[in-house]
């Protein structure tokens, strides 16, 4: 099945992208770089904004910016994703470790530091014409082009060997709230009436939220209030707290202008480049041009009745816990169609503390808009039952009931927690679950999840995101929603994790890396094999990311692509049109210059 994809995708867009220019993009190495009286040229043309790239921490480092006081500012700060977002190319999930902090006051030693696969220049834009400067320039000088906003990126999109990047982060011309909305091009196509804000550049979602709250309305946006609003979160789907009640964050756009790769700027709606808002509306960030502006729904807030719970295993009984894990999944859409929603996570030995200093166990917060305390707990009373048949024998089962007033309390007190920076030193990968796949065979659906746990010394961890259901098995009856239509009967996204420490030896780490793939990837896979995995949260290793992030949407996507990028100007990591390129890596490394064509 794989070779015969992936022929019938290059087939695609071999003849598509005949007229590319040049095998390779340029990168310093090679002679068709630009000269620095021409980077010193782009910086004119962009007011100064240009800058020449320097890893976070080359602080920590001898040479000329070496400087104990500020590597000690920037190790301490090195996992706090607000620093990483406001660095020119800092990454919250970097894929490669090049120039790492260093304790030196613990007495640890810098070894090196290189760029690694950060881009080489950053245009900091702060006004449109900068970021059409940066395309035009890209272009015509064939280097590979980056467009960043705060570097939430699982799959390297964010990055960029040899690249120009350009910051969108600073491109802000208001959040804009329109208390009955109306489109600005009348279009009639579009049913909307209620409440929705414009968000005119690289807001993060917190920003938002300030100005929902304050009106006691409800957005769809990130669990982390630090994750980019109009990018690759929303592009790729965007799933949210509220998404089981109002749709997944790509189906709230009503309207967007985006800059296409000539540099002109275009409205995408339902009655204007429908395709495009079909494609930015859950085919993928970083491919079809760069959106500057979106326009998304808002709705009235509501109370919310929130459950914690925790499990742990009693003694060494991880056979208890597994089995409990399985009755909780079982009755995962009978609890979404309830109206509860949320996230959870449990190991039978994590790399992290689940709650206090514990690394095995279960737990999760979810909560219902709307509902009554009586209905919440008779919603769950059916699953309670199932788990006290272990409580106070095997396990340790502790249930807690909260109720707030508004959606925004519920949020702040539950849910808008900042992630912290990943490390490069993992493997995960993500799979949908629908009704069946939970519920119809619970023999099978141990075994699958006896695999995902992993033997302890593996320390596995599962993240449980019930984000389906309700409003999104609805929506894919809307003519203009891009996402896999997989997500269409998802009720329970699960993603599965594995790292290593540093100076493991490669084939250890390709051990884990095959381990998440094919093994505990596989094993998911098997089980729901006609849906897919969520893009944003996925295996980079996923050899079949093009049916498994898209689903049967890729072909038409693939065409909107060639329609709005024939030179394929935006190149991103499993995006759209991206088979049709590969890195060739550099010796030792997992990175190098981007090239046309198969490797």
């Amino acid at each position: 099945m794989h070779s015969t994809l992936w022929s019938l995708l290059w087939a695609l867009v071999g003849l598509t992208y005949a007229d590319n220019e040049g095998p390779c993009r340029c990168t310093p190495r090679d002679a068709c770089w630009p000269s620095v009286s021409t980077w010193t040229t782009l910086n004119a043309s962009v007011s100064g904004k240009l800058i020449k790239n320097t890893p976070p921490a080359i602080s920590c480092y001898p040479g000329p910016y070496q400087n104990d006081a500020e590597c000690a500012y920037v190790y301490a700060r090195w996992y706090n994703s607000s620093f990483q977002s406001l660095e020119p190319v800092g990454y919250i999930y970097p894929t490669d470790d090049s120039c790492p902090p260093v304790d030196l006051n613990s007495g640890q030693k810098p070894k090196s530091c290189t760029l690694g696969p950060a881009p080489v220049y950053t245009i900091n834009a702060t006004e449109p014409e900068d970021l059409a400067m940066g395309l035009a320039f890209a272009k015509q000088n064939n280097i590979r082009l980056v467009v960043r906003n705060t570097g939430h990126d699982i799959l390297s999109k964010s990055a960029g060997y040899g690249a120009l990047q350009i910051w969108i982060k600073y491109i802000r011309k208001g959040i804009i709230y329109h208390e009955s909305y109306v489109p600005s091009d009348q279009c009639t196509h579009t049913n909307w009436t209620g409440s929705a804000f414009t968000i005119a550049g690289g807001y993060v979602w917190e920003d938002v939220y300030r100005e929902a709250f304050q009106r006691n309305l409800t957005v769809v946006g990130g669990g982390d209030p630090n994750v980019g609003c109009i990018g690759g979160y929303i592009q790729g789907g965007g799933h949210s707290p509220a998404s089981r009640d109002y749709g997944l964050g790509s189906d709230q756009v009503l309207d967007a202008q985006v800059m296409l790769a000539n540099g002109s700027t275009v409205t995408a709606n339902a009655c204007q480049n429908s395709d495009l808002y079909f494609a930015i509306r859950g085919g993928g960030g970083g491919t079809y041009g760069v959106v500057t502006s979106m326009v998304v729904k808002a709705y009235p807030s509501q109370p919310v009745v929130a459950q914690s719970l925790t499990i742990m295993p009693r003694g060494n009984n991880t056979n208890a816990l597994l089995e409990a894990v399985t009755d909780i999944y079982t009755q995962y859409p009978t609890i979404s169609d309830a109206g509860f929603s949320g996230y959870g996570t449990w190991s039978i030995n994590g790399p992290m503390a689940l709650f206090a200093n514990e690394t095995v166990g279960y737990v999760h917060a979810v909560a219902a808009m709307g509902k009554s305390r009586n209905h919440a707990e008779s919603a769950f009373a059916p699953l309670l039952r199932t788990l006290q048949k272990y409580n106070d024998t095997s396990l340790f089962v502790s249930v807690q009931w909260y109720q707030f007033p508004t959606y925004a309390a519920y949020y702040r007190a539950m849910s808008g927690v900042r992630q912290p920076v990943g490390t490069a030193n993992i493997a995960l990968s993500s799979r949908m679950f629908d009704n069946d796949s939970l519920t119809q065979n619970r023999t099978s659906l141990r075994q699958m999840i006896g695999v995902i746990a992993g033997a302890p010394p593996e320390r596995t961890i599962q993240t449980v995101e019930l984000v389906g259901g309700g409003k999104v098995l609805v929506d894919g009856q809307n003519p203009f929603s891009g996402v896999n239509p997989a997500w269409r009967s998802t009720y329970m996204v699960n993603i599965v994790g594995r790292v290593w420490g540093d100076g493991v030896d490669e084939a250890t780490v390709k051990a884990v890396k095959d381990d998440i793939t094919y093994r505990k990837g596989g094993a998911m896979r098997a089980l729901t094999p006609k849906l897919g995995s969520y893009m944003n949260e996925a295996d980079r290793n996923d050899p079949l990311w093009a049916i498994d992030f898209y689903g049967v949407n890729y072909q038409r996507l693939s065409s909107i692509k060639r329609e709005y990028d024939p030179d394929s100007l935006f190149y991103c990591p499993s995006c759209v049109g991206s088979e049709a390129w590969h890195q060739k890596y550099l010796p030792g490394k997992n990175y190098g210059p981007l090239c046309y064509g198969l490797s």
